[in-house]
């Protein structure tokens, strides 16, 4: 069974093609400016010819669903939306900050992927070592006593982690910095789970998830 996988919530435009839940082949980049309108038909389009499926092949499609860049979403969602009407294959959608705690292996303690917001806002949540969500996504404006709570090893990763280390100081927190952006790569595994329990999304319907309502000020 073959899935291709979009991930576009960040400055990282990555695809990557699975078959039975193992990435076959992953393109990406992670530029300054956001290049993904360029790039992300172009490494679709070279993924399909070097491993020689045809689009025709294809059993659905999954996308990072967000939280994330407005734009990177859009163009993520749109595009993944637009081959499943051609194809009339099934929507996929990962949760991206999930795709992002794939990216670390550890033995106890927790994970924290973070996507910076603004300021001192990040989007977040809190995964344990087998990746089950242990506290929902949410958007939340880092203080000295976040996570104060939590007596358990913290690995935070993310884009934003120069800013949370000025207020995140306690001694069971670490920082990940060679791990930066969610990866296609990693989406490979969860898009696969979700396709064997047939939970797809209404292609007509579906929206990303923006936590657009955090972002509105008055």
């Amino acid at each position: 069974m073959y899935i291709l996988n979009i991930e576009t919530a960040t400055k990282n435009c990555s695809v990557s093609l699975a078959k039975n839940g193992e990435t076959i082949l992953c393109k990406e980049i992670a530029e300054q400016g956001y290049s993904h309108a360029e790039k992300l038909h172009v490494f679709i389009e070279e993924i399909i010819k070097e491993t020689g499926i045809g689009v025709n092949d294809l059993n659905g499609i999954a996308v990072s669903k967000g939280p994330g860049s407005y734009t990177g979403l859009r163009i993520g969602v749109s595009t993944a939306k637009g081959l499943c009407y051609a194809l009339g294959i099934p929507l996929i959608s990962v949760d991206t900050l999930q795709v992002l705690a794939k990216k670390v292996v550890v033995e106890d303690g927790l994970i924290v992927p973070m996507l910076d917001a603004r300021r001192m806002e990040v989007y977040s949540a809190i995964f344990d070592k087998s990746y089950s969500k242990i506290k929902e996504v949410q958007a939340e404006i880092l203080t000295e006593n976040s996570y104060a709570e939590i007596t358990d090893t913290i690995y935070f990763i993310g884009d934003c982690q120069e800013k949370c280390k000025t207020v995140l100081t306690a001694t069971n927190f670490y920082f990940l910095p060679e791990i930066v952006f969610p990866s296609a790569n990693e989406m490979s595994a969860l898009s696969y789970e979700k396709f064997t329990k047939n939970d797809f999304e209404d292609v007509a319907y579906f929206e990303p998830f923006y936590l657009k309502d955090f972002l509105i000020s008055k």
